[in-house]
């Protein structure tokens, strides 16, 4: 009877499409040194989970707030979390003060971490919170917590209108926003990573992203578990160790930010290297990938290489380029993946095949606001479509292009200059492994273009802006090229272009 009730707590909700669409004695985690956890016993351990949750007084609609590396638990606990209440999963890279403003953001009342473990995170608790300590141990869920809920009441009905999980936008522009994801958000995402990738039981997904944001979250983790697969979780990326784990593991697929792709090949020199047989396709998102760094993955890996666009607001994709014999184009994110695109004026007018403006969307993936923010909706929607901030064009065939952030463009005497562009013409240097260009001031201009590259070869700063000039109007020219050992990015992989342009502009 109890196992009845908790299947209920499920319906319409993430959990209905994700655990309960593998065959039972299928792999649904693998864990590298560590367990294997089939699709049965994953029913059974969210069933724990749920049920000691709402021992300990998590009730519908609480906010909780994970502390966790990618693992198991991570995933057990975010679908029981979310199955209950509301699953607010955090980076354990935060310092105390940064977990102070999230929790608090997020109004958690619950913390949930591994034992004796997240000391930053349980000293910025908000009073009156709860610290709940989960750990997976021999294939048994072990849940301490302090006070005594009300277990029996706190179970509460889901459905695809309840908020599942919590995250905030990345805050490159703007402080961080609070995004609500509700259940049918999530599950419209998923079902269109599943469709996109014809993703199905013999697939097993390489999770190199963190389970914390919502492309390892949704794309490698939950979409995986839905289409009846089985993702391998590791609890940290590891460029050195990636090739043996793959051997190991033989994925068909994996999706990661370019930085990690670029890490991955940095540990090969051959095609087709051992680990790679089962290869299907490899996946990237979250930042813009290259076309000379496309190239080189596809004749690496010697499969087709994936560009694909998400946000958060969208619970992730929005659009990717397709599975073969589709056309796939670099430099382009490729098609709407189930949810519809239009380039907008500012007017909030659709404007023609061809035109740049700016990128908006609208699906069933799409969040209908952000939380506690007047301000935000108001400048966010236009007209039923939600604005991305980012500027693009679509072509005739709907693939979508895009060109920066409308906030990054780069105003150099009234002409708006897009900074991926430079990227791009300095990364096909064959000495430029990577390259971010920014706007600075100037008196006479307003801005002018500088950019910061890394190396794979010799290459001088005079040398770098006269590959440049061959290429580009004058306008668009870097005026200052800094070489650096590395370029700073957020957690997950994106390159911060307004504080390099506060670092490295004002020096």
């Amino acid at each position: 009877m109890r196992r009845a009730k908790l299947a209920s707590v499920a319906a319409a909700t993430v959990f209905e499409i994700t655990v309960e669409q593998g065959a039972v004695g299928q792999p649904a985690i693998v864990v590298p040194d560590g367990p294997v956890i089939t699709y049965g016993e994953l029913h059974e351990l969210w069933e724990k989970a749920v049920l000691a949750l709402g021992a300990a007084g998590v009730k519908q609609g609480d906010r909780v707030a994970m502390v966790y590396p990618n693992s198991a638990e991570a995933i057990v606990l975010f679908l029981a979390a979310s199955s209950i209440g509301v699953a607010c999963p955090l980076n354990p890279a935060y310092k105390e003060d940064e977990f102070r403003f999230y929790l608090e953001d997020t109004g958690a009342r619950f913390l949930v971490v591994p034992p004796g473990q997240a000391p930053e995170a349980r000293s910025a608790l908000p009073a009156g919170a709860r610290v709940i300590e989960a750990k997976l141990e021999a294939g048994r869920l072990h849940v301490n917590y302090s006070d005594q809920g009300d277990g029996e009441d706190s179970q509460s009905v889901q459905d695809g209108e309840d908020t599942a999980l919590v995250l905030h936008t990345s805050g490159t522009t703007s402080r961080p926003k609070r995004v609500p994801l509700r259940h049918r958000n999530l599950i419209a995402s998923i079902a269109n990573v599943v469709h996109s990738y014809k993703l199905g039981p013999e697939d097993v997904s390489l999770c190199v992203m963190p389970l914390f944001h919502v492309h390892g979250l949704v794309a490698s983790a939950l979409s995986t578990l839905a289409s009846g697969g089985t993702v391998v979780v590791p609890e940290k990326f590891n460029a050195m160790g990636i090739w043996p784990l793959m051997q190991a593991t033989k994925p068909t697929w994996f999706t990661a930010s370019p930085t990690p792709h670029s890490l991955i090949l940095s540990r090969v020199r051959e095609d087709r290297p051992p680990g790679s047989e089962r290869l299907r396709f490899v996946r990237s998102c979250s930042a813009a990938l290259s076309p000379a760094q496309m190239a080189v993955m596809e004749q690496r890996f010697a499969v087709p290489v994936l560009e694909a666009y998400g946000m958060t607001e969208a619970s992730h994709q929005m659009a990717s380029n397709p599975l073969p014999p589709g056309p796939r184009i670099p430099g382009s994110v490729g098609r709407g993946t189930g949810v519809e695109i239009a380039i907008l004026d500012e007017s909030g007018a659709v404007l023609p095949v061809g035109a740049a403006g700016e990128v908006c969307i609208r699906g069933r993936n799409v969040i209908d606001g952000y939380e506690n923010n007047p301000e935000a909706n108001a400048s966010s929607f236009v007209n039923g479509w939600f604005r991305t901030g980012d500027l693009g064009t679509l072509d005739a065939d709907g693939y979508l292009r895009l060109r920066s952030r409308i906030k990054e463009l780069i105003n150099r005497g009234g002409e708006k200059i897009s900074p991926r562009e430079i990227d791009e013409i300095l990364e096909s240097h064959p000495a430029v492994a990577e390259a971010v260009c920014f706007g600075v001031p100037h008196p006479t201009w307003g801005e002018v273009v500088a950019a910061v590259v890394v190396l794979s070869a010799p290459a001088t700063e005079k040398e770098l802006i006269a590959f440049c000039r061959q290429r580009l109007a004058d306008f668009k020219v870097p005026k200052r090229v800094y070489i650096v050992e590395a370029i700073p990015k957020g957690p997950t992989g994106k390159v911060q272009r307004r504080m390099l342009a506060q670092q490295l502009g004002a020096a």
